[in-house]
């Protein structure tokens, strides 16, 4: 069974899955993308995954079989394990727990070569939705205390399958990087009243220079301090702490201003490798007033190296003003659809 294992000194906590260290070569283990005719995800491949939790299926299509736009299922070696307690307990000063959580896939399109810019906005939108789903689901599991949805597009930024997918992990404890989003922003409303990004929203929106492109809804940036270059958010201009609280019609503008977004980015820099993270809030606080969910976007164009790891800064080596100017020129403004 996979471990937790907390760090005494920094309180990081680290995931310790020797299962994974010992997986066959399978389709979480490639380290070259598989052609259409060997891959585990793509239509009549059913098989070949574990079977579904969860699909958006054409009416009448079987489970585990072909018919389906949207498909999620478990990952075939998780980082954390969905059957047991956690059973928390020390070695000494140390502090462990049981590997509890649920790891999955969500797999986004039929097409072996489609990528997340390349769907149509209506098909964009069933992919956030199957988040919101699944998200909603897990966080019924009092087990768990925080979801996390990523995507690693390109082998450069860990993707270990060509096949358009993205990742889900329920884990029993709140990500560090998470909980010093919550410390800042709680900070910051304590002391103004007021949310730290709707303050972000309003100073951006009315300077411009890191501005990419926004409507209504939502407002695209690069953010003051990238830690990478052409590093971008996407945030809604309501305040919402969660995102699974998106409605019907949030999902479908998410999707239109990500697909624009993705879209500028790949355009302004030849499709590259990218991570994608949703930032939302832990599943015991989905209203917090002092916090809103956002989702990063980081282009993998440079690697982090002995610097980075060791002092804690990162050296981007372009601007984020001029970053912004290159993604707001990259297109015109309106995507199709």
């Amino acid at each position: 069974m996979p471990e937790l294992r907390k760090d005494p000194v920094v309180g990081r906590w680290v995931i310790i899955s020797t299962d994974r260290g010992r997986r066959p070569s399978d389709y979480t283990s490639q380290s070259t993308p598989r052609d259409a005719n060997h891959c585990p995800f793509c239509p009549g491949h059913e098989n070949q995954t574990p079977p579904e939790v969860l699909a958006v299926r054409h009416d009448g299509s079987a489970h585990n079989a072909p018919g389906w736009k949207v498909r999620v299922v478990p990952n075939k070696f998780p980082a954390l394990q969905i059957e047991g307690d956690l059973e928390r307990r020390g070695e000494g000063l140390f502090d462990k727990m049981n590997g509890i959580g649920a790891h999955e896939v969500i797999i986004e399109s039929t097409d072996h070569h489609a990528e997340l810019s390349t769907l149509s906005v209506d098909d964009m939108a069933l992919v956030l939705g199957t988040y919101r789903a699944r998200m909603i689901d897990l966080k019924g599991d009092p087990r768990f205390k925080y979801i996390l949805v990523f995507k690693n597009w390109g082998e450069a930024a860990g993707a270990t399958l060509q096949h358009p997918h993205t990742q889900l992990i329920a884990m029993p404890i709140i990500p560090k990087w998470v909980s010093e989003e919550l410390k800042g922003s709680r900070s910051h409303f304590e002391m103004k009243e007021r949310c730290i990004y709707c303050d972000i929203l309003q100073q951006e929106t009315a300077d411009g220079r890191r501005l990419i492109t926004a409507d209504e809804h939502y407002v695209a940036i690069v953010p003051f301090a990238p830690r990478f270059p052409f590093e971008s958010w996407v945030l809604p201009r309501k305040h919402s702490s969660s995102f699974e609280a998106l409605s019907d019609d949030g999902l479908w503008q998410l999707a239109r201003m990500l697909k624009e977004t993705l879209t500028r980015m790949n355009m302004a820099l030849n499709n590259p490798p990218y991570n994608f993270i949703i930032h939302t809030a832990p599943c015991n606080d989905p209203w917090l007033l002092y916090y809103h969910w956002h989702i990063e976007i980081m282009p993998r164009l440079t690697k982090v190296a002995g610097f980075e790891w060791g002092s804690g800064f990162y050296i981007n080596p372009t601007s984020p003003e001029d970053a912004a100017r290159d993604l707001k020129n990259a297109i015109p403004a309106a995507v199709p659809g």
